[in-house]
Order: structure tokens, then C-alpha cells, then sequence
């Protein structure tokens, strides 16, 4: 069953990686634009700067579930070092617990509420036509993400493969 969860977990976190990349990629694509027809046809495309915003919310909010789901996000664990290694497990499962319930709270639940509403009344954007409710659903797919990457280092964590894990990430790293 590990197994096959850590072979979940890569597919998910690669499949993340590559929307990620389109996304950075079609948000420079933007901005380059943007910069060119202000500058060198002297009136700037009207939708570059809307597509930037919003391109940037999805990558943050995506990009953050996957720095998530891959141990990269920032942490502060000089104080869990220090402690024994059977309470560093319970601080870590309590920690995900935390976590798993603001990211159904807010992230979920919370954006899932702005999106309906976003939707139901009718909001667009100004410059692309966009329903707001699109762009607002980076919020609860975001949150889906952090749910699952929380449930699976919760499972990781009972069962104790952390260092199989950080050596599987450090051997991919280092390709």
C-alpha cells in the first residue's frame, strides 16, 4: 500500500509540476507581450495585465500545494530536532491534523463558497470576459491538493518512512 501511495503521490506531484510549468511559461509569454506592446507599439494589450493576476494566483496557490505535498515549504524545526523522536511524531501528526483541517476549512470549503457565489452573480472580468468564479476556483483545487499531500505525509508519517522518502526526493533532485 506505501508503495503505491508514494507512486500516487510522484504522479500527482509530476502531472502539478507540468501545469505549473505551462502556467509559468504562458505568464512570461504575458508579461513579455504586455511589456512590448507598451513599449514598442505604444499602446499596451488591455487583457496582459488581467492574465498576469490571474495566471499568478494559480501558479502561487498550486505552486504552494506542491511545495506542500513535497516537504519544500518553509518550516521551522530547530525546537522538533531537539525533542524525543516518538514526540516529534506526535507533534508531526498534530501537525497535519492542523493543517488538513484549515486547508478543508478555508481552502476548500471557504473557496468553494466564493466560487458559487462568484458564479451566481454573474461576475466577469473586465478585460478578458472571464467568470470570476474561474479564476476563484484556484482556491478549492488548490485545497483538494493540500488535503490529499496532508493525508498522504500523515500516512507517511504513522508509518514512519520519512527518511525513505527524503531520499527518494534527494535522489530525484539530483537528477
Amino acid at each position: 500500500m506505501l508503495a503505491g501511495l508514494l507512486k500516487f503521490k510522484k504522479w500527482m506531484t509530476t502531472m502539478l509540476n507540468w501545469v505549473l510549468i505551462v502556467a509559468v511559461a504562458l505568464l512570461v509569454i504575458d508579461v513579455v507581450w504586455g511589456v512590448f506592446t507598451r513599449f514598442i507599439m505604444g499602446e499596451q494589450a488591455q487583457w496582459t495585465e488581467e492574465l498576469a493576476r490571474f495566471l499568478l494566483v494559480w501558479v502561487s496557490l498550486l505552486g504552494g500545494a506542491v511545495a506542500f505535498g513535497t516537504k519544500g515549504h518553509l518550516g521551522v524545526d530547530y525546537f522538533m530536532g531537539k525533542l524525543h523522536p516518538e514526540v516529534q511524531k506526535v507533534m508531526a501528526v498534530f501537525a497535519h491534523f492542523i493543517v488538513l483541517f484549515f486547508a478543508a476549512a478555508v481552502f476548500i470549503y471557504g473557496g468553494g463558497r466564493v466560487v458559487a457565489d462568484a458564479l451566481a452573480m454573474e461576475q466577469m472580468t473586465p478585460a478578458l470576459g472571464l467568470k470570476m468564479g474561474h479564476v476563484y476556483l484556484a482556491l478549492p483545487i488548490a485545497g483538494i491538493f493540500m488535503v490529499i499531500y496532508t493525508v498522504e505525509n500523515l500516512i507517511e508519517t504513522l508509518v514512519g518512512c520519512d527518511s525513505e522518502l527524503s531520499s527518494d526526493t534527494a535522489s530525484e533532485e539530483a537528477l
